[in-house]
C-alpha cells in the first residue's frame, strides 16, 4: 500500500522538465528580483499594481506604481514592445498581479508574475521603500 504521498505516481521526468520550464515561464521568485537589482542587471520593469496610497506607504525598491486599472495601450506604449514586466501585488491572498499579467498580455506584451508578492519579499528579509510618490 503506497503513502498519500506516492499514491498518484510523480510525472516522468520528461514532462515535469516540460511542466516546470512552462511554470516558470510565466513567474519569478522575489530572491531572483533582489537579486537582480543588488547586481544591476534588471532588464525587466517592476510594477506594482496596488494603490497608489499602498505603494506611498511602502513598496518593493525600483519599482513603478502602475495599478491594472491603469494599463492602457497609450499608457504601455511608453516602453519598448518586448519590455518585459514583472508585475506584483499585496501576496498570494491577492490577485491584482494575476488582473495585471492578463491585461499586459491581452496588449501583447511579456509579463511574468512576481510570486508571493509584497508578503513574499518581506518574508525573504529584504527591505522595503516608503514614502515615494506614486507614478501617475
Amino acid at each position: 500500500m503506497a503513502s498519500p504521498v506516492a499514491e498518484i505516481p510523480a510525472a516522468e521526468p520528461d514532462l515535469a522538465a516540460a511542466h516546470y520550464a512552462a511554470k516558470l515561464a510565466f513567474e519569478t521568485d522575489c530572491s531572483d528580483v533582489h537579486t537582480a537589482f543588488a547586481r544591476t542587471m534588471v532588464d525587466f520593469v517592476l510594477l506594482d499594481v496596488r494603490s497608489p496610497a499602498l505603494f506611498a506607504q511602502s513598496h518593493v525598491p525600483g519599482a513603478i506604481n502602475l495599478p491594472h486599472g491603469k494599463m492602457t495601450a497609450h499608457r504601455m506604449s511608453e516602453w519598448a514592445r518586448e519590455t518585459l514586466f514583472i508585475v506584483y501585488c499585496a501576496g498570494p491572498h491577492c490577485n491584482g498581479a494575476d488582473k495585471a499579467a492578463l491585461r499586459l498580455a491581452k496588449l501583447g506584451l511579456k509579463a511574468k508574475l512576481m510570486i508571493g508578492g509584497m508578503t513574499g519579499w518581506v518574508d525573504e528579509g529584504f527591505a522595503l521603500e516608503s514614502g515615494a510618490v506614486a507614478a501617475e
